[in-house]
């Protein structure tokens, strides 16, 4: 097939040209992995059976180059690929024999994965994935497994074995469910030794594999399978009415994007909180068409109860979505609050009795019992995750079990897999091992923190530190590409993540950049709402922004400057604290807001009345908001001495003032970073430390505050002024 409609033809004879050996197998592995119609983020697998010299004998070996346990096609350096001596994992099936047939066939699936580290090539470090035995047995040279959509759906109907017949001839076998491992891979070999016409099978419930002795003819053939199976299933829906009569047809109507906008920002924070329970979760929200015409449809209650099929699926979605029958033209939002509490409430039991009905001895205790994805008439779908990029997944994965249904119910019907099959992966040992190895989570992680007056100095840096620790951050800032720069310099080193993002603002990553004026109400409201469709609601605040107007000469403010000082420093918190409150309250989760003042609080000084005034006002502030706010939030302060390195209010024409001031000498060709260095260290040399105080160091009691570190403080100031003497409490 020379046209494709349904995939893409990624390959490059030139590009291709310049690879070899397993680099080509990278290549092939990084263009199915690109083409999310081919593959999951995370799923299927790719293999070679290369000549390679033996590094002990030095003679001429076949090895196994395979997809290693975790990575991601589309990303998969060789580094993610493990290497094995090929007659080595055949001699496995010896093994696997022998202990199978004393009846302990699930035991010995779980063994052979670590029999696999004796058949390494080459000290590979990288593990090789439960799927190895697939890829061995099979006699292809060049083998691929991968789970379009378009196959799943053939897959997870009811006339799997008569559709794959009559859409692929003999070219297509066909296996029935089972688990990936030894038993899967010798019963694909059993099929290719009784068929050798055979050049792919399809696998019940989960995919499929093919195969051939060239890696390009590889690639076009998982190619041409998809497109056969997709123009298909498209030829069938259309005949059935297409769109219009998509899932049994429309049972509702989506309300306008600006509508379904304000009612997902207004129920979202409370939302999060109800499915946060036991731990945190961020959320990415899904509006499109696509999603919109399932959540929509008269069959999606139905469809979303029956759950996903494919094991890749569920594994990220659960066994099944809550699907809540809310009616968005005749109901309000508390109607839809009450029937997502019942909904929520009903579906722990429900998952509650799922595991009750089909643990087994040994199983992993049962995990989080909230649903990872919620679909709503109307409004679209909600998926849930510990970060970003694995809400982002989920809401992938769910999007992909959409698709299966769709083409499922447009050739036949859609059948899930078995609850007791659907727990047995969800809850397989291996899977429990795999989660008990990942790295534990930062001090932060599930966190989303916004930060007033990230575009600059403290809350730059602030910025900058919550995100080490495993923070989302939404940087916020009257000047929005301030704001943006830092929420790109933070994507840029911790990465976008995987996964398809959400539709509108919810596509970002772990970092975002907003504008806001925290003199304006109306400002911080609208900048709240966009992070709760972003995240699904926050969990701290830090308000760095601020600003320094000096007295004139003679001692004297002007009135507007006056009350602008007073309107950045002192209600601009406030009202961002107030309208926080709103949300806070809303999630029920306990949070922390965390704002500047300035040892000048407690310091007259002469030149800075309006400032230091309202720096005192900021510190009284902290103390009141502790008692409006509690128990829920913890409400501290940070108080600086002068920062001047990094510092948005130390532009160059105020720091030449403040050596004038001070008799410091400078010269007017003399570079801006000398003249910072000399009026930072006078200030650092009045104090105890004698050490300049940088952003970096207030970054650092920001973090703390934010943190679990200090449960027990709020309504506190920290100074860090570097020893300011004149500062100290009377």
């Amino acid at each position: 097939m020379s046209q494709f409609q349904h995939v893409s033809n990624l390959w490059d004879d030139a590009e291709a040209a310049r690879l070899s050996g397993a680099d080509r197998l990278v290549y092939r592995s990084n263009k199915l992995g690109s083409d999310q119609r081919i593959t999951n983020t995370g799923g299927g697998n790719t293999s070679s059976k290369l000549t390679e010299k033996d590094p002990l004998t030095g003679q001429d070996v076949t090895v196994l180059w395979v997809k290693g346990s975790g990575g991601d096609l589309r990303t998969a350096g060789r580094e993610f690929f493990s290497s094995l001596y090929q007659e080595k994992v055949l001699g496995l099936q010896r093994v696997y024999s022998a202990r199978s047939d004393k009846g302990l066939k699930s035991q010995a699936e779980d063994d052979m994965v670590a029999m696999f580290a004796h058949t390494t090539f080459n000290l590979n470090p990288r593990a090789t994935s439960i799927d190895t035995p697939l890829h061995s047995f099979i006699p292809g040279k060049f083998v691929d497994h991968m789970h379009p959509n378009a196959i799943i759906a053939i897959a997870a109907s009811s006339r799997c074995v008569e559709l794959t017949r009559e859409i692929f001839g003999e070219e297509m076998d066909y296996v029935p469910w089972m688990r990936p491992g030894f038993e899967l891979g010798l019963a694909m070999q059993e099929i290719c030794r009784r068929n050798p016409k055979a050049k792919a099978i399809m696998m019940g419930q989960h995919g499929f594999i093919s195969w051939a002795e060239d890696d390009k003819e590889c690639y076009l053939a998982t190619l041409a399978f998809i497109e056969k199976a997709a123009a298909f299933i498209e030829a069938k829906y259309q005949a059935k009415g297409g769109d219009a009569t998509a899932f049994g047809g429309p049972k509702f109507q989506s309300l306008p994007a600006d509508q379904r906008a304000r009612n997902l920002a207004a129920i979202l924070p409370w939302l999060r909180g109800q499915v946060s329970q036991q731990r945190r979760f961020i959320g990415t929200v899904q509006d499109d068409e696509k999603i919109l015409r399932f959540v929509n449809s008269k069959d999606a209650a139905r469809l979303a109860e029956l759950g996903t099929s494919c094991p890749d699926h569920f594994l990220r979605t659960k066994i099944k979505p809550l699907y809540v029958d809310w009616n968005p033209q005749a109901e309000d939002l508390a109607s839809l609050k009450s029937k997502l509490k019942a909904g929520i409430e009903q579906y722990r039991k429900d998952y509650a009795a799922y595991y009750g009905q089909c643990k087994r001895a040994g199983s992993p205790a049962m995990r989080d019992p909230n649903p990872t994805v919620i679909l709503i008439p109307g409004l679209g779908m909600v998926a849930w995750g510990k970060d970003k990029s694995e809400s982002r997944v989920t809401a992938e994965f769910y999007n992909c079990a959409v698709e299966v249904m769709r083409g499922a119910e447009a050739i036949d019907r859609y059948i899930a897999l078995p609850l007791q099959e659907a727990f047995d992966i969800e809850y397989w040992q291996l899977e429990e091992a795999k989660l008990k190895r990942m790295p534990a989570e930062k001090e932060l992680a599930r966190q989303v923190v916004v930060v007033v007056g990230a575009g600059s100095g403290i809350g730059k840096e602030t910025a900058h530190r919550l995100s080490k620790e495993g923070a989302h951050i939404v940087c916020v800032d009257l000047n929005e590409s301030a704001a943006k720069a830092t929420a790109d310099e933070i994507t840029a080193k911790l990465g976008q993540g995987i996964g398809v993002a959400g539709t509108g603002i919810s596509g970002c990553g772990p970092a975002l950049g907003l504008a806001a004026n925290i003199t304006d109400r109306a400002s911080i409201r609208a900048m709240l709402d966009q992070v709760a469709l972003a995240y699904g609601g926050f969990d701290s605040i830090c308000v760095t922004a601020g600003i320094f107007v000096p007295s004139d000469t003679s001692g004297h403010i002007p009135d507007d400057k006056w009350a602008l000082t007073f309107g950045i420093n002192v209600t601009g918190s406030y009202l961002v604290g107030d309208e926080a409150a709103k949300t806070w309250k809303e999630q029920g989760l306990r949070g922390n807001l965390v704002l500047t003042t300035s040892a000048n609080a407690v310091v007259a000084k002469k030149g800075s009345v309006a400032y230091d005034c309202s720096k005192a006002a900021a510190n009284h502030l902290v103390r009141e908001l502790s008692i409006e706010l509690s128990p829920l939030v913890r409400v501290n302060g940070v108080a600086p001495a002068t920062v001047v390195q990094g510092s948005a209010m130390f532009p160059r024409d105020r720091v030449i003032g403040s050596l004038a001031k001070y008799n410091i000498p400078y010269t007017d060709d003399e570079a801006t970073e000398s003249l910072v260095r000399k009026l930072a260290q006078f200030y650092a040399d009045r104090t105890l430390t004698k050490s300049p105080i940088t952003p970096a160091d207030q970054a650092e009691a920001y973090f703390l505050l934010v943190t679990n570190r200090l449960s027990k403080t709020t309504g506190q100031v920290i100074t860090v002024d570097g020893g300011l003497h004149e500062a100290f409490l009377r």
